[in-house]
């Protein structure tokens, strides 16, 4: 990757960087946290679906799975924060390859693979929601103690620059695969599965890579979340909620690109909550919006937000006369 590239990256960072010191409230900091763990579990389902062409109606699995394991770590075994969500991450990571395994090995795709990403959230949220280590219904609930070893911090600013930080790494890892050989491969197996395998692509090991890095990013926002609001049960870790919001960033915002995800996530947050409010906090309200949200990129914008923006901009350049 050249400075070009990462330039577009740091500029975004630096400006998000600086809101949490822009004399913002508590519930603004508040919003800004969980739309950056959306925005990250977004980038982990772009690396699958946006540049692996592998729709995945399931993420869930993965935000779960990475919450749960980082709050029991804590809990049951006694881990460092810091350690549990690593481990949360290589956990999840670890989800995505044996799901991935099993449906790539078997040969699905397109909505047979989506469904069966939706059936296995499903079975880890009922398995969650019985088991006695995840809490069962009641779920589990952190201890407060502030610190930088428990990853609590009582100034709402430190978790927001952190999880800003897990996602600039998360769309440095995104802006590596558009510039990358194995980015290459993944979007001619997104293309054309059998032409890639026919040019020499391991098409099965591509998407296992693909699934394992998609996974182990979501994982990393589910384990954010647990530390954020120190309580998890299987309705919210393994909810259809994250895996509808991880999927609508990147389609909203511009699928298969390296920023879509984060500006999805805003537009699409930022949408719901100025809503709720204009609606004095109607109920479900948010979802109507994102539910029309959704009809009018498919309908008007494919390419969602960022795509319309290099529309605008290639028919200014056409519009230009010849030797103007």
């Amino acid at each position: 990757m050249s400075a070009r590239d990462l330039l577009p990256l740091i500029l975004a960072l630096a400006v998000l960087a600086a809101l949490p010191f822009l004399g913002l409230s508590g519930s603004v900091l508040n919003f800004l946290v969980t739309t950056l763990i959306i925005a990250l579990a977004g980038v982990g389902w772009n690396v699958l679906g946006g540049f692996g062409g592998q729709y995945s109606f399931g993420h869930a699995a993965f935000f779960g799975t990475g919450a749960y394991a980082t709050a029991i770590l804590q809990m049951k075994l006694g881990w460092n924060a810091w350690g549990a969500l690593g481990a949360g991450i290589g956990i999840g990571a670890l989800a995505g390859l044996a799901i991935g395994y099993l449906s790539f090995r078997a040969g699905l795709r397109g909505s047979y693979f989506a469904l069966v990403t939706l059936a296995f959230a499903e079975v880890f949220r009922i398995l969650a929601n019985s088991a006695d280590f995840t809490g069962g219904a009641a779920g589990l609930l952190l201890p407060l103690r502030p610190g930088l070893a428990t990853l609590q911090f009582a100034d709402r600013r430190a978790f927001y620059l952190l999880v800003l930080a897990f996602v600039g790494v998360a769309l440095l890892a995104s802006r590596w695969l558009e510039r990358s050989r194995f980015g290459a491969h993944l979007i001619a197996v997104r293309e054309n599965e059998e032409a890639a395998r026919a040019l020499g692509v391991d098409a099965l090991s591509v998407k296992l890579r693909a699934i394992a890095l998609s996974a182990a990013i979501t994982a990393a926002a589910g384990g954010l979340y647990v530390q954020y609001f120190l309580y998890l049960d299987a309705g919210v870790a393994y909810g259809t909620w994250i895996s509808v919001e991880a999927l609508l960033a990147p389609i909203v915002g511009g699928i298969g690109t390296a920023f879509g995800p984060l500006v999805g996530a805003l537009a699409l947050q930022g949408l719901g909550e100025v809503t709720k409010h204009l609606a004095g906090g109607v109920p479900g309200v948010d979802l109507v919006v994102f539910g029309a949200c959704l009809i009018a990129v498919i309908a008007f914008a494919p390419q969602g937000l960022l795509g319309l923006r290099r529309r605008r901009k290639a028919r200014a350049e056409r519009a230009v006369p010849v030797g103007a």
